[in-house]
């Protein structure tokens, strides 16, 4: 008996391994399938793109496909100046021999291709996952035409699930926190990967603020900027264009 109690006990262990196996599995062509979508999303944002524009580079996993998109039309001959919204997207577009320009030379932008963290049903955004929602609304609001891409979950029915960034300065942290807080947020500040306080390029802090459904998004987004010490609020609100959303191998495609 207890040879058969053993044999049962390693045939257990087996399937435990070859469960896991399979998890590991799904969760790798869950990834691929992210990835994959994000750059049809980012692919099909190309043909908003013409020979002499200037063309704002968003930030995020995203925006990062249409900037290596982007640099190989330009050594296939497009002629193109760029603007970056932070400086990990300079970086990249400069390794990639994207010519760069800045709003210093130029006030006025052609065409922004950028991801979003949350997109509802009026293309109002929630943006600043990845940190740099400071320079990508000052980008975005010198531009002409916002292109968003993203993967279909990206779209939701009210804002809100995600948290929204917003971006603050070191001095008043504490006070913007506490008066976010009392707007009904769960408010907590954003942190490195070592623990420290994340920084932006501007050198500020984000406090990632979880007021679930935002059912004003407008009004929100006034109280915010209103508030003292808040440099500015992820809330995008009338600045998108055009949404391209990748479900799998199809592009929807949503105008404002």
């Amino acid at each position: 008996m207890n040879k058969t109690d053993l044999n049962k006990i390693d045939l257990n262990k087996i399937d435990l391994s070859k469960t896991d196996l399979n998890k590991n599995d799904l969760n790798k062509n869950d990834l691929n399938k992210n990835d994959a979508e994000k750059e049809a999303a980012a692919r099909a944002s190309l043909r908003f793109i013409q020979s002499g524009q200037v063309v704002g580079l968003g930030t995020g996993s995203t925006a990062a496909y249409f900037i290596r998109l982007l640099a190989e039309k330009v050594k296939n001959g497009l002629r193109v100046r760029g603007i970056p919204t932070s400086v990990r997207s300079k970086e990249l577009a400069e390794s990639l021999g994207i010519p760069l320009t800045t709003l210093d030379e130029c006030q006025e932008i052609d065409v922004t291709v950028d991801g979003a963290d949350e997109v509802d049903p009026e293309l109002r955004l929630i943006k600043g996952g990845g940190g740099a929602l400071l320079r990508e609304k000052i980008i975005a609001s010198a531009t002409k035409n916002l292109v968003i891409v993203a993967d279909v979950s990206k779209r939701v029915p009210v804002l809100g699930k995600f948290p929204l960034p917003v971006e603050v300065i070191q001095f008043a942290q504490a006070l913007v926190a506490k008066r976010i807080a009392n707007l009904g947020a769960e408010v907590r500040l954003r942190r490195a990967s070592d623990g420290n306080p994340f920084v932006t390029d501007e050198h500020n802090h984000i406090l990632d603020c979880h007021f679930g459904e935002i059912r004003d998004a407008d009004v929100l987004a006034r109280h915010l900027s209103d508030m003292p010490g808040v440099v500015e609020h992820g809330l995008f609100i009338g600045m998108a264009s055009t949404v391209l959303l990748a479900n799998g191998s199809d592009i929807m495609e949503l105008h404002r």
